[in-house]
């Protein structure tokens, strides 16, 4: 079985289908999916399609891109949302320096706000960086000082040098569609040095299609791809990486049921 672990089921392309969506996932061998918001106004419909379906679990949090018209959203919204059974993870929240959708001091302090409720309720807090290295491996590091908490970084794209520091921080890196493309050859090259309890995959979708689908809108079913991708790079058969990445996703996100 193997998990997606940051999809989008309610974006358009995949919501206007979503029992599709996932029936052609779970034909696949998805066994779990991690419905992923990025803005308050999404959280309600994220939640609700985590109701539905017994294997999908739901995130709530805010993007860096929008996090300016969520500045004043503080921790305790953040609170009540977690509340919720199915909510298991916190985000995506973090820093995007690439399209600067908002200013990068909003974006530092929302960061820092979901890491503290990352660390008062034990979720795990999915994070997104994109051109912004530095500031987001200082933040962890201050705030791991602080009081350990649970975190990824999803779609890692990133350098080895950045993925050897949040390693050390105790975080999980996940690999998307990304990995498996041509002009990928320097995360290629560090996919086979991330610890095997340490590893998960995902589509990101509908983004981000994995070869052989580039091109076509991004569903869960496609991890599959990306998976036996990265299980070529390792080394591994696909069967052990599904094992080991299921795995770490119910280690890492302990509020999930199998």
């Amino acid at each position: 079985m193997l998990v997606d672990s940051h999809c989008h089921l309610n974006y358009d392309g995949l919501v206007e289908h979503q029992p599709a969506v996932l029936a052609r996932a779970r034909e696949a061998g998805v066994g779990a999916f991690l419905n992923i918001s990025t803005r308050r106004s999404e959280w309600e419909a994220v939640v609700a399609s985590a109701e539905r379906e017994p294997d999908v679990w739901a995130s709530v949090g805010i993007h860096p891109h929008e996090a300016e018209q969520h500045a004043d959203l503080g921790e305790a919204a953040l609170l009540e949302a977690t509340a919720h059974p199915k909510v298991i993870g916190l985000g995506e929240s973090g820093l995007d320096y690439y399209y600067d959708k908002s200013d990068r001091a909003v974006q530092r302090a929302l960061f820092r706000s979901h890491i503290a409720v990352a660390r008062q309720t034990g979720l795990p807090l999915v994070i997104h960086t994109r051109d912004a290295e530095e500031d987001t491996a200082a933040i962890l590091a201050e705030e791991m000082e602080k009081g350990a908490f649970p975190a990824l970084i999803h779609c890692f794209t990133a350098s080895a040098d950045f993925g050897h520091k949040v390693l050390e921080l105790g975080l999980t890196i996940s690999l998307s569609g990304i990995v498996t493309f041509k002009n990928a050859r320097e995360l290629q090259d560090f996919a086979p040095a991330i610890p095997a309890d340490r590893l998960l995959v995902e589509t990101d979708s509908p983004f981000l299609a994995p070869v052989p689908y580039r091109g076509k809108t991004c569903e869960p079913a496609y991890v599959r791809a990306t998976a036996e991708f990265v299980a070529g790079l390792r080394g591994e058969s696909l069967e052990m990486l599904a094992e080991r990445t299921t795995r770490n996703f119910y280690n890492l996100f302990r509020k999930a049921v199998p």
